[in-house]
């Protein structure tokens, strides 16, 4: 039986929540049904990771939407590797192969991980944004939103049709909080009674690590045995270390480049911050829940559909240092209140929520989209 070949496109290479999505989903698309082929617009270790499990990658080089040169080539890919459907995620991605996809009469699904108009843009600029987002939606034959607050958010705004939620999986024996795991307090030297407070992102304007630095400047004030790691490569990386010089925190903090070994980290942290301006439904914030950490977040988009404050963890305002500093001293000093929380975060993935965050079910769901679109292509269009 000819396997239906779907082309998964994503805008970069460098492994964040999105990245991560498309891995999983690549690796646990039925074989015995699909070859999924991987098409990224900057080179990165996602890549990689994918080429270590046998999935074709192709690079089409480009930094820009909407970046007319790379119409044809994606084009000559989808006719050269006989692609069936094309599923894009993130707004980048599918600005750069919409015109192909139509062109080639393939079903065009777009995942929504998190929309490209947010808070911090001017009001003009978002209308704008709202605009290209309901152009893209409209084009699409399935538009698929990480979390329930992204996709009532596109209904309100520009009645974004032929929408579902499909959460993200989480690979839950990577995650496991009863695994052994490298000692990241031994290999960075960190003393066993300090606590560790985690900032495991893409550093970006998106995730905010100014503020998380400037409310760390207020926590070492309070407490001196605590450090804080942030982990992770981005725009913001250089004028982020500039910020911590600058407040006099370089004791206190670690800048760790992009590491793979994600788990280890969140093994060794105590306290899960993710202070972000807006979000689709962050994975990172999931793999906190399921290694058991205590978390402090904004409540963001899909954030607040799995966190509530106080039971699984604190909820703070965005670009507000003095209250995430507060949240992190309470933490660091309240061992009950932690370890509580991290139960609780533990509970609502595992129980609450009850395998909806599982990769299995995730595929599962993508599968069936994919064979409902083509069943409708073949019976709209002659075969070819």
């Amino acid at each position: 039986m000819k396997k239906i070949r779907v082309l998964e496109c994503i805008r970069q290479g460098s492994i964040g929540g999105g990245e991560r999505h498309l891995i999983d989903l690549s690796i646990s698309l039925d074989k015995s049904q699909f070859e999924p082929i991987a098409l990224s617009f900057t080179d990165g270790p996602m890549i990689d990771t994918l080429k270590d499990n046998g999935i074709k990658t192709y690079i089409i080089p480009s930094l820009h939407a909407f970046d007319i040169s790379t119409w044809g080539k994606v084009r000559k890919l989808i006719i050269k590797e006989r692609i069936d459907l094309v599923h894009a995620h993130g707004t980048r991605a599918i600005t750069n192969i919409f015109w192909a996809a139509k062109l080639t009469r393939k079903p065009l699904i777009y995942s929504i991980h998190g929309w490209s108009f947010h808070p911090d843009q001017s009001s003009k600029k978002r209308k704008v944004i709202e605009l290209i987002e309901k152009f893209l939606t409209n084009l699409a034959d399935v538009n698929i939103s990480v979390s329930r607050s992204n996709q009532i958010d596109g209904i309100s705004r520009f009645k974004m049709p032929r929408s579902t939620v499909i959460y993200y999986g989480i690979n839950q024996e990577f995650f496991n909080p009863n695994k052994e795991f490298i000692d990241i307090r031994k290999e960075f030297g960190l003393p066993h009674d300090f606590t560790i407070v985690l900032f495991m992102v893409r550093m970006t304007l998106q995730k905010d690590p100014f503020t998380i630095l400037r409310a760390f400047k207020l926590v070492t004030e309070k407490i001196t045995n605590i450090v804080l790691l942030l982990v992770g490569d981005g725009d913001l990386k250089d004028e982020a270390k500039s910020l911590a010089k600058e407040l006099d925190i370089s004791d206190h903090v670690k800048f760790i480049n992009f590491r793979q070994d994600v788990p280890n980290f969140l093994h060794a942290a105590d306290i899960y911050c993710l202070p972000s301006l807006w979000e689709g439904l962050p994975i990172g914030l999931l793999e906190a829940m399921f290694m058991k950490k205590a978390i402090i977040a904004t409540p963001v988009d899909g954030t607040k559909e799995v966190i509530t404050d106080r039971y699984n963890g604190i909820l703070i305002p965005a670009q507000d240092p003095g209250k995430l500093a507060n949240a992190i001293v309470e933490l660091a000093q309240n061992n009950e209140l932690r370890n509580e929380l991290a139960e609780n975060a533990l509970k609502t993935v595992q129980e609450t929520f009850k395998g909806r965050f599982s990769i299995p079910r995730m595929a599962k769901e993508v599968e069936k989209i994919y064979l409902a679109e083509l069943t409708k292509k073949n019976n709209h269009f002659p075969k070819e």
